[in-house]
């Protein structure tokens, strides 16, 4: 997502790559030894490395004027939002930004990004100029100032987000069935983050915790690690474009998803279980974990750019 990858270190959907100061090689075998280039670590999507969290929350807390208590979908986007996982967006898309997503992938600075991150609402009380607190669950996470509310066009969303308009899709239904009917648009400044049953690092905590002279194989995905992902990117790290004391990460998305995957704490628990049996492995010792709080939407290629 424009979460780590751009999330500020670069991972990729499924597939295993390899960073290099001029982008991402897939590993390839060939006849002949190759190159070796030590990489430097990625600059963040954007150029910046946001964090957006308040440095006087109570304060911060006290100018709103309205509350919307999150779902699970929306918490997952305020935590990525204020820590810097969704760089640069400084807060939920406002409709310009919104428009030029849905169209052209981009934000109007031509910055990449394919699918739009975006706070809905019924509320009529709400409108530009309101001083939201966004709650999940007991937490405070957020307080958003709306400048800007429209109504999307909610079936060209589909048809470019997803591909399709069909309401068995589960990213359409999420869109026509769980938001209401006005999108709004705003900065945000972060105050606390939920307690997850899975832990989750921050952009930035995930990049310090990443060597600063060595290659990253970097390794994402949505369900429990079966055999053909481990042998992927274990053995990316004996691919010839990389150094012999590069490390693997595996970065797997751990919100929520459609109906019928496995559920994010369980899948963590697996996760936890693969950790424990490798670690004294010569991969399981060259192997770096971050869970990543990320709602699925199942957008296709677009997705795949996202995070």
């Amino acid at each position: 997502m424009l979460g780590v990858t751009m999330l500020a270190s670069t991972m990729l959907v499924a597939s295993a790559y390899v960073l290099t100061p001029h982008g991402r090689v897939q590993p390839q075998r060939t006849a002949t030894s190759a190159a070796v280039q030590m990489v430097a670590k990625q600059v963040p999507h954007g150029g910046t490395l946001v964090d957006l969290f308040s440095a006087d929350k109570e304060a911060t807390v006290a100018s709103a004027t309205a509350t919307i208590e999150l779902n699970d979908r929306q918490s997952c986007d305020v935590e990525l939002l204020c820590n810097g996982g969704f760089s640069p967006l400084t807060g939920f898309l406002e409709e310009k930004e919104y428009t030029s997503v849905v169209d052209e992938m981009k934000l109007p600075s031509g910055v990449i990004f394919s699918l739009p991150v975006v706070m809905d609402t019924s509320d009529d009380s709400i409108d530009v100029g309101s001083k939201v607190l966004l709650t999940y669950q007991g937490t405070n996470m957020a307080v958003m100032t709306v400048t800007s509310k429209y109504k999307p066009d909610k079936p060209k969303e589909c048809l470019e987000c997803y591909g399709t308009a069909s309401i068995e899709h589960p990213g359409v239904r999420m869109v026509a069935m769980e938001r209401g009917s006005h999108y709004i648009g705003g900065s945000l400044e972060g105050l606390e983050v939920p307690v997850r049953d899975f832990p989750c690092k921050t952009p930035l905590e995930t990049r310090e915790s990443l060597p600063d002279d060595a290659d990253v194989v970097a390794f994402q995905c949505r369900n429990p690690v079966h055999r053909a992902h481990y042998e992927l990117f274990t053995r990316a790290l004996d691919a010839p474009n990389v150094a012999e004391n590069a490390v693997v990460l595996v970065h797997p998305t751990c919100g929520p998803t459609q109906e019928e995957d496995i559920p994010g704490p369980v899948r963590h628990k697996t996760y936890e279980v693969l950790q424990d049996e490798t670690k004294d492995t010569p991969a399981g010792q060259r192997t770096r974990w971050a869970y990543l709080p990320y709602s699925m939407h199942m957008a296709g290629p677009r997705e795949a750019i996202h995070h």
